[in-house]
């Protein structure tokens, strides 16, 4: 079925913060294990989460989930393909440019 319009849902999540001096990272888990494909949407309820340095916290919370369109889905695909250009100009190397 071609789905013509947004669908949404609310869903638990776990959100998995830390900010040491080897990670600075933020990862929202969905319950159920949901796939979340292109141009779909998550959106986290609840205060903003605020740590310190040397810290990890993991916080249970609600995130409302928007499934994309059909076609905005492909859309999302194609544009992409477009924007990955963007990429290709940076350089992960440890010697400087001169």
């Amino acid at each position: 079925m071609i789905a013509l319009h947004r669908t949404s849902f609310d869903t638990p999540c776990r959100v998995e913060i830390e900010h040491s001096d080897e990670f600075l990272c933020a990862h929202v888990v969905l319950a159920g294990d949901y796939a979340v494909g292109p141009g779909d949407r998550v959106r986290v309820h609840g205060a903003p989460i605020s740590i310190g340095f040397g810290e990890r916290r993991v916080v249970d919370r609600i995130a409302t989930v928007e499934r994309a369109s059909t076609i905005e889905r492909l859309w999302t695909k194609f544009a992409g393909h477009f924007e990955m250009t963007e990429l290709y100009e940076v350089s992960f190397s440890d010697r400087t440019m001169v």
